[in-house]
């Protein structure tokens, strides 16, 4: 354990949603904090206007709180280093970026883009890398006052020393150095007024008293510059921690073209936000044991940043819809059903009164509705009818959606060719008189001893007089399910009911 005041954030743009990336560099900085007795802190960097969304804030928080990461300070919660939100720090950046010009360490740059853009054809033709050639780093003063007051479009750049090795001590990828001559003058203001992420994350960082930061590798070439920075300003610097990517399985990058990377799409589909964790833990991060089941108090206590990896991760649907099975099989039955009713709902099956989309419902269950409708034929339903359909089909579903498909056997009439009824070579009278033999069984067994364990009891014994018993199971299963793959009969059975039972085995002998 740290003995120093740690503080980390976590600081997504809301350009949209949030990204399963992001969830991942959260849940780490999040651990690293609250196994030291430190603080974590969400903060907005919202300073990339043309890509703003609305509405994107709103999901980073649902987000977060969804997955159990609760942060001390943030935007919506407050605390004593706001605004958490970099647009409505835009007078402290120009302050500072002013103080760097105070010190000859910035300087005013007065190319327009089409200049720049000529510059960049020229290098890129001359097989050199694109790089800011300085043209403005010497400008007399005079004329940089007059343009100034002349009001002249420009920006700010920080002024890069030449030939300087900077070094520093990643917790993730040890050592690491770069030489100054690698890098450009980074524009630190824009002409908008509006900081890069550059002036933005080391201003805030030092502001919010940012002890320990975790981001991506993408970001790591971009540390040699805010070193300087914080040296510029005379300011201590916080620890690096670089993050491997999260690549797809064909060691592609994560992005929107290949697959789902938004939190939200794995609400909506029904993943555990305690699966998530346990899964997301593992793409970067290995406790050295076999152990592949974690709780998040008890990532608390083995998560370390120091055995994070430096490869990228791949993220493994496979892997995920693992963690998910189990944790659903885990799950306090009646928790899980109330955490299906969303989806079951959504997908048309029972009708409670939601006040909310399904969206949100998803996010913000469980509910306390005990009352439902079957949509279908408006009949009446229990709580724990449903439970009796979700306790079946939670061992052969990977998520909330595809229970929440997989009952649909329990609230509508199965739909199916007569063909499904048979079994291999057997005779169409030979199913029939099975499914009759059934029907009286089923008629004489009182409603209060309707179980499956009962059921089991009475119909195996005459399954087992026929040439094989599956002439008189398989068409009960599928007189129930409708389906060629399903629960076992009894099972089905039990849960449906007496009445339902018999309907459906009715129906099934008119089939033929």
């Amino acid at each position: 354990m740290l003995n120093i005041k740690l503080r980390t954030r976590f600081a997504p743009s809301p350009t949209g949603y949030l990204h399963i990336g992001g969830l991942r560099t959260a849940l780490y900085s999040y651990l690293f904090a609250k196994q030291n007795n430190g603080q974590f802190i969400l903060r907005l960097e919202d300073t990339d206007l043309k890509r703003q969304v609305e509405g994107a804030a709103e999901r980073i928080y649902e987000g977060l709180k969804w997955a159990g990461l609760n942060y001390d300070e943030g935007p919506d919660v407050g605390g004593d280093f706001g605004p958490y939100i970099q647009s409505k720090r835009l007078k402290l950046y120009k302050n500072h970026a002013d103080e760097l010009i105070q010190k000859d360490r910035a300087y005013y740059c007065f190319c327009t883009d089409e200049t720049l853009e000529k510059m960049r054809e020229e290098q890129i033709a001359k097989k050199q890398a694109p790089k800011y050639d300085r043209r403005c780093l010497n400008l007399p003063a005079d004329e940089i006052e007059s343009r100034l007051k002349n009001n002249e479009p420009h920006v700010i750049r920080m002024k890069i020393p030449a030939n300087r090795i900077i070094e520093f001590n990643d917790i993730v990828r040890g050592k690491v150095a770069y030489n100054t001559n690698e890098l450009d003058d980074q524009v630190l203001l824009k002409s908008d007024g509006y900081p890069t992420y550059h002036l933005a994350v080391v201003v805030d960082d030092h502001l919010m008293q940012i002890s320990h930061v975790t981001r991506t590798e993408e970001w790591l070439p971009s540390t040699p510059k805010h070193i300087l920075l914080y040296e510029y300003f005379g300011w201590e610097r916080p620890h690096w921690a670089h993050l491997p990517l999260l690549l797809n399985p064909d060691k592609s990058k994560m992005s929107k073209r290949k697959g789902d990377v938004a939190v939200e799409d794995y609400i909506k589909k029904g993943y555990l936000a305690e699966a998530m964790i346990n899964f997301l833990a593992f793409l970067g991060w290995n406790p050295g044991t076999e152990k592949e089941i974690y709780s998040i108090e008890e990532l608390l206590k083995d998560f370390s940043l120091e055995k994070v990896h430096k490869a990228g991760a791949i993220f493994n649907i496979e892997k995920l819809n693992w963690y998910n099975q189990y944790h659903m099989r885990q799950m306090d039955l009646d928790k899980l059903t109330e955490a299906c009713i969303p989806y079951l709902t959504e997908k048309g099956l029972i009708f409670p009164k939601f006040d909310h989309s399904f969206e949100i419902a998803a996010i913000k269950g469980p509910f306390t509705v005990k009352e439902f409708e079957i949509n279908q034929t408006k009949e009446k339903i229990s709580f724990d009818f449903i439970k009796k359909a979700v306790a079946l089909e939670r061992e052969r579903a990977s998520n909330l959606s595809q229970i929440g498909e997989s009952v649909r056997l329990f609230f509508e009439e199965p739909e199916y060719d007569k063909d499904l009824l048979f079994w291999k070579d057997a005779s169409k009278e030979e199913i029939k008189n099975s499914l009759k033999i059934l029907e009286k069984i089923i008629n004489e067994i009182p409603e209060k001893s309707f179980t499956k364990e009962k059921l089991q009891e009475i119909i195996m014994p005459e399954a087992q007089k026929l040439p094989n018993r599956g002439i008189m199971l398989w068409p009960l299963r599928a007189a129930l399910s409708g389906q060629k793959a399903s629960p076992g009969p009894f099972e089905i059975a039990e849960a449906l009911g007496k009445e339902k039972t018999l309907e459906r085995i009715k129906k099934a002998i008119e089939k033929l």
